[in-house]
């Protein structure tokens, strides 16, 4: 009886020690500002699950995973996030998820960008096709909350996550998968369009995606221009939500309406503001940032969309994971967790995104001063050879980086002192 007391003792104290492990990484910083972190690791392409695609063929899935540089703790949250693309393209690498990725890192979280399966798999029935589509993305996800539960507990933690501190979305379609995984919990939800003994749709609500026997529970979700097919999936004792849409959204609908393709109307859903709704109908926790005037995932190319959805989404994930953060919700959230002061010490005035440079899309400026005077910039490598030069201009926001190796650069403006670290890969 001593020994099985022991025991007991033993085992509440590891759980409390690990709980109280994973509140004290929030220090007021982390989580919450760019500032902890000045850069990243990336691993990718880890295999993180198998099934059968649209086209009747196995798939490997496949995950980038973002890890903080330098960072000693082996207990973090994890967001893991799905691009957007229609469930017809995209990657996990694409310009919607992956300056997020970067610097959602840059603040302390291990973040996960995961591949699904893409495709229609009826051309000639394009609606019903969809809903199958979203469905194996679904199971897609689950995957992937499991793959990392399963290697916490079997693979002694390889990525250092905290297992009870996951998140689960995305930006689209990504956010489309993100919503549908989270609320979608009832056998009798499962779309009447998915027939489960197809091949690459069994499994019920978990699938067969990979790594069975592992909870697919998330802490929230987070909503960046997505939808649900209907927000009646919310119900109470849900997760909490955190959602960033454009009222101007002419892809993904900000209310209830039709979704098109090529002017085709696809199917109908609820988009963010009726998610919203009726997740402060059911008590659901939901923080919600409007985009006024915004189109579809504006924060691509805006640098005021990619901060307000940045904040945002900093502002209130950190409240899920940390105790003594408040959820700071609002119109202009990037203020609301001061990123102009970290954005003053590490760059000056200037702001350039994404740090991490694939292929030739041009760095995105944005001057937290409203410069509005001719700026000489020069580019430089990391032997400080002038490899590239321009002409910044007033209301222009790009600089042009066809051309440069691959490595670390620094970006100069002549007028000012400030100067900005990016990668070409």
């Amino acid at each position: 009886m001593i020994k099985l007391q022991l025991f007991f003792f033993a085992a509440i104290l590891c759980v409390s020690f690990q709980v109280a492990s994973a509140q004290n990484d929030c220090d007021g910083n982390r989580y919450r500002f760019m500032s902890a972190f000045e850069s990243f690791d990336v691993t990718l392409d880890v295999v993180y699950g198998n099934a059968i695609n649209s086209t009747g063929l196995n798939q490997n899935l496949v995950v980038d995973i973002y890890e903080p540089f330098g960072d000693s703790n082996q207990s973090r949250p994890l967001i893991i996030l799905a691009h957007g693309g229609f469930f017809l393209g995209g990657d996990n690498d694409n310009a919607d998820v992956l300056s997020l990725c970067q610097d959602l890192t840059r603040m302390g979280y291990v973040v996960a960008s995961i591949t699904y399966r893409l495709g229609l798999d009826n051309f000639f029935d394009i609606s019903n096709s969809l809903v199958r589509s979203v469905w194996r993305g679904y199971h897609d996800g689950k995957a992937a909350v499991r793959y990392f539960r399963k290697t916490e507990a079997e693979e002694g933690n390889p990525w250092g996550i905290d297992p009870d501190r996951i998140m689960m979305g995305g930006v689209s379609a990504g956010a489309f998968l993100g919503l549908h995984l989270a609320y979608v919990d009832e056998v009798s939800e499962i779309p009447e369009q998915v027939d489960q003994t197809a091949p690459g749709m069994a499994g019920g609500l978990e699938g067969e995606s990979g790594n069975p026997g592992y909870s697919s529970e998330v802490l929230g979700v987070i909503n960046v221009a997505g939808a649900l097919k209907t927000a009646d999936y919310i119900s109470e004792g849900d997760v909490p939500l955190v959602s960033v849409h454009g009222t101007a959204d002419g892809t993904v609908p900000f209310g209830s309406d039709w979704i098109t393709l090529s002017g085709f109307p696809i199917a109908e859903v609820d988009g963010s503001s009726i998610i919203h709704a009726a997740a402060e109908e059911n008590g659901v926790s939901s923080c919600f940032t409007i985009l006024e005037g915004a189109d579809h995932v504006a924060h691509v190319g805006d640098a005021n969309a990619y901060f307000q959805t940045l904040g945002t989404i900093a502002s209130v994930t950190s409240s899920w994971v940390c105790d003594g953060y408040e959820p700071l919700c609002g119109a202009y959230e990037y203020n609301a967790v001061d990123v102009q002061e970290w954005l003053q010490k590490l760059d000056g005035n200037v702001r350039i995104f994404p740090t991490l440079i694939n292929g030739t899309s041009p760095i995105q400026v944005q001057w937290l001063n409203g410069n509005t005077e001719i700026n000489p910039w020069s580019i430089f490598d990391a032997t400080g050879k002038l490899v590239s030069s321009g002409v910044w201009m007033p209301g222009q926001n790009e600089i042009p980086v066809i051309g440069l190796s691959a490595g670390m650069h620094l970006l100069r403006f002549t007028n000012s002192a400030d100067a900005s670290k990016f990668w070409v890969q």
